[in-house]
């Protein structure tokens, strides 16, 4: 017999602490500081081997940064060039000041 799980909605609280819970996760965080350190264009492959992760999983925390306005795409020929927001440079900075305050 098949088991169906009904998803249900997330309230806007469980919304905001998985929002919240990113941030304390290594990859997206070295995603972000590697997004402010290198103002050259930037694209998912690399990014992922700067933070020694799988594209796939690169691209997974890419498209969540994006849902929270950290970054953007734009589109240069085939590839997608990706670029904090003005969101998402204060997230980096803070981030990185953490690093510096625990190093």
């Amino acid at each position: 017999m098949d088991v169906i799980t009904l998803s249900k909605k997330e309230s806007p609280e469980e919304k905001m602490k998985d929002n919240f819970d990113i941030f304390f996760r290594r990859k997206p965080a070295l995603i972000l500081v590697s997004l402010k350190k290198n103002s050259r264009m930037r694209y998912g492959s690399i990014l992922a081997k700067e933070v020694d992760c799988t594209y796939s999983h690169a691209v997974k925390i890419l498209q969540t940064l994006e849902d929270l306005g950290l970054v953007v795409f734009e589109k240069k020929g085939r590839i997608k060039v990706i670029q904090l927001t003005k969101k998402g440079r204060e997230a980096a900075d803070a981030i990185d000041n953490i690093q510096k305050l625990i190093k």
